[in-house]
């Protein structure tokens, strides 16, 4: 049975007399909806919450937690549910905010390159509406994520290298407090220098200190000109070395992404495309029609030192989209290369330096113990992806499994990088984060208790209580 942060049933009739009253239909207890609220896109086995409450506005938010706070029951807000790390689990049972219906984008600001969402837009359903306005939103995780979620996570993805994280590209939020307070974290200027940075603070808290309702986003100009390219390699350390001296060259390249002989196999196999069994680059340039020719050149000529090999490049949009394309069904191949594995897909992020060297390691631990997992990476900025196909109906391997993961994340922090660098902690990387930040834990956990004292925001996710 789950069971509130206190201890007391979380299923309290006179809780849930009033949750009826006050959201009626809009209340939801069967276990189709909340197995599927209990469970995100990782391994994690669902951990369904007791009910799940669709709001529709802040005031609705408000209203809950004030609500939940008085009865000390757990929240977890839910997004589209692709997060990593278990981080829509109710472990403590509670209630699961469902914030699909609060998808409206609310105004667009085109002179100032900024607008206001709820936090169940999509960033297709963004660009989507952006599309005939000549701006776009370039933070691009893969998954069709909410806006809400992808702040929550402070996620990423493949045009980081050039226009940044959600870190980068937030400029204001909404937000619902444990007690149902309403704060508003920042304005639209570009920049500020009053008080606390609370913006960045709810930026990656995965819900455990407050709920997003609203979010003021950067937006940017659609390039004059896109074009795109593919390059093989002998060896990963050729690869990273070009992606390396593109950045150090300056090349405003857009996007940068490194994939591993075994995940180009699947993404042949999958996408009936052709590519070389080889370490590969796929690369994006934005700009006038004369810069992404000039960087396309240049990256070439980079390449070309060393040692890659059937270097082609194309404006044409439908073959970019189709390089795309089959990058972004990355897991959807992965997941055909094994179909009795189930995907466990982690991530670590290291200084470029240590890219290589940081893959190729773990590419060694793998083969070491037998186990099958591309690899693909963001490398413009470090971040790799390792995509572990696993029985987990198989305690053995996945000992192993668990083995390896381990061993890529201790080194990729003893490299001087992180335990992840978009998928968040959620409840699956509790331990590495201690490792990771040590004693600068006890001030995040000093900074939940102030905001959340009965801890019911999300609770077990991104830190413990106690050490």
């Amino acid at each position: 049975m789950n069971h509130s942060i206190d201890g007391a049933i979380a299923v309290n009739p006179e809780f849930m007399d009033e949750l009826d009253q006050l959201f009626g239909e809009r209340v939801s207890r069967s276990d189709a909806v909340r197995e599927r609220f209990g469970k995100d896109e990782s391994y994690h086995p669902s951990i369904p919450p007791d009910a799940v409450v669709t709001v529709k506005d802040t005031a609705e938010v408000s209203t809950l937690l004030v609500l939940c706070q008085r009865f000390r029951i757990p929240v977890i807000p839910y997004g589209a549910g692709t997060s990593l790390e278990g981080s829509v689990s109710a472990l403590h049972g509670g209630v699961a905010v469902n914030l699909q219906e609060m998808n409206q984008i609310l105004k667009v600001n085109h002179d100032d390159l900024d607008v206001v969402v709820q936090p169940g837009v999509t960033r297709r359903q963004l660009n989507d509406y952006l599309h005939d306005s000549g701006l776009f939103f370039p933070v691009d995780p893969g998954a069709n994520a909410s806006i809400g979620g992808m702040i929550s996570t402070r996620a990423s993805g493949t045009n980081a290298v050039r226009y940044g994280t959600m870190r980068e590209n937030v400029l204001s939020l909404e937000v619902v407090m444990a007690d149902g307070r309403v704060i508003r974290t920042g304005s639209r200027a570009r920049k500020s220098a009053a008080g606390y940075d609370l913006t960045h603070l709810f930026t990656g808290a995965e819900g455990t200190l407050g709920i997003i309702t609203e979010i003021t986003l950067k937006l940017y100009g659609i390039p004059e000109a896109i074009s795109s390219a593919v390059c093989n390699f002998k060896t990963l350390d050729d690869a990273v070395a070009t992606v390396i001296e593109t950045i150090q060259y300056g090349v405003p390249i857009a996007r940068i992404e490194l994939l591993d002989a075994v995940q180009i196999d699947a993404i042949n196999r999958y996408s009936k495309t052709d590519y070389p069994l080889a370490p590969t680059l796929f690369l994006e340039f934005h700009g006038s029609d004369a810069s992404v020719k000039e960087q396309a050149e240049t990256v070439e000529a980079i390449a070309d030192e060393h040692g890659g090999a059937d270097f082609s490049w194309t404006t044409n949009t439908e073959e970019r989209n189709r390089l795309w394309r089959a990058r972004h069904d990355a897991a959807y191949a992965c997941k055909a290369l094994r179909p009795d594995g189930q995907i466990w897909a982690t991530d670590v992020c290291v200084p470029i330096s240590r890219l290589a060297e940081c893959i190729a390691r773990t590419r060694e631990d793998l083969d070491e113990n037998n186990l099958l997992a591309p690899i693909v990476g963001h490398v413009g900025d470090g971040n790799f992806h390792l995509v572990l196909l696993v029985n987990h109906d198989n305690e053995e391997e996945v000992e192993r499994a668990n083995r390896v993961h381990q061993q890529m994340v201790t080194r990729a922090i003893e490299m001087g990088g992180t335990c992840t660098g978009e998928h968040g902690i959620g409840y699956g990387k509790l331990d590495f984060l201690e490792a990771e930040h040590g004693v600068a834990v006890d001030v995040m956990r000093q900074i939940k208790q102030a905001l959340d004292p009965n801890g019911i925001m999300n609770p077990g996710k991104v830190l413990r209580l106690t050490s």
